[in-house]
């Protein structure tokens, strides 16, 4: 199995918590995983992108027209990373609007659970739901309840269960 994708956000909004999550549930699933992030402006709130590369890959760089998925935890970031998409690839896009892309008001349905920073993990949770990934939920699961500290663990994973719970 070969997936290519990438997460794509501003500073703050869990881009690199999110890869982590990624990378490490295809690592205790026995796959290959190469990840680059890419985070200069970060602390301003500039734009962070991680590419994951699953399987037999050379390089974690993706190039223009490559990935199989995107989850873009900022709409705005679509004008500068979309291209990096294959035009068979899909986008979860954490957006109350709906455009040529699954969208998802993650940011909307983590403030309705009293925590904004959990939107990565419940446009996580769509994208395991939504798109073809590479293990189950519940391989996802273990790996969020693995990597979250305490007491953050059960939030986590029921922001990660509403994504689910949401229609594609």
């Amino acid at each position: 199995m070969n997936r290519q994708l990438f997460v794509s956000g501003i500073g703050g909004q869990g881009v690199l918590f999110a890869t982590r999550i990624i990378a490490d549930a295809a690592v205790r699933e026995g796959l290959q995983v190469l990840t680059s992030e890419t985070h200069g402006m970060a602390q301003r709130g500039g734009t962070v992108i991680s590419m994951i590369k699953i399987g037999d890959f050379k390089s974690p760089l993706l190039r223009h027209g490559q990935a199989d998925l995107g989850l873009f935890l900022h709409a705005g970031n679509l004008p500068v990373h979309r291209h990096l998409l294959k035009s068979s690839g899909r986008m979860v896009v954490n957006s109350s609007e709906q455009g040529d892309y699954d969208a998802v008001d993650a940011t909307g349905l983590a403030r309705k659970q009293g925590n904004p920073v959990l939107a990565n993990l419940i446009l996580l949770g769509r994208a395991v739901h939504c798109a073809s990934w590479f293990c189950s939920v519940q391989a996802m699961e273990r790996t969020i309840r693995a990597l979250s500290r305490e007491p953050f663990a059960e939030a986590n994973l029921a922001a990660f269960r509403l994504g689910i719970g949401t229609d594609c």
